[in-house]
C-alpha cells in the first residue's frame, strides 16, 4: 500500500532515524511525529507540532489524518490483544519501526 501511494524505499529504511532523514520533507516529519506522539499513552501533542501541522492542513484534512492515525492505533492494540497475527501479505518487505526511546523497562538487560 505503501508503494503504492508513492512512499520510497528510503524512506522505509529511514523511517526509524525520520528526524533527520533526507528522505523526508518537513511535512513528512511532522506528520510521523503526530502519528507517534498519538501512538504513546498517554497521547501527548505539542500545541506547536499541532499548529505545525494547521499551517499546512484544513480542519477537515486534520480530522481525516487523526481519525486514520487512530484507527490504525485501534485496529493495532485490538489484533495485539486478541493474539492476531500477520497474514503474511508483505513477507520479505521493509516493515521498520521508530525506535523507542529508552526507558528503565525498555533497557536491555546488563550481564554482570
Amino acid at each position: 500500500m505503501g508503494r503504492a501511494s508513492g512512499v520510497t524505499d528510503d524512506q522505509f529504511r529511514d523511517l526509524p532515524v525520520y528526524e533527520s532523514s533526507p528522505a523526508f520533507s518537513a511535512l513528512e516529519k511532522a506528520v510521523i511525529e503526530y502519528a507517534a506522539r498519538m501512538t504513546q499513552t498517554p497521547v501527548e501533542v505539542s500545541d506547536e507540532l499541532f499548529a505545525a501541522l494547521r499551517k499546512n492542513f484544513d480542519e477537515a484534512q486534520l480530522v481525516e489524518l487523526t481519525v486514520a492515525i487512530a484507527w490504525e492505533n485501534y485496529r493495532a492494540r485490538f489484533d495485539h490483544a486478541m493474539g492476531v497475527e500477520s497474514a503474511g501479505f508483505s513477507e520479505g518487505a521493509v516493515c521498520a519501526l521508530p525506535e523507542r526511546p529508552r526507558t528503565p523497562a525498555t533497557q536491555p538487560a546488563r550481564l554482570a
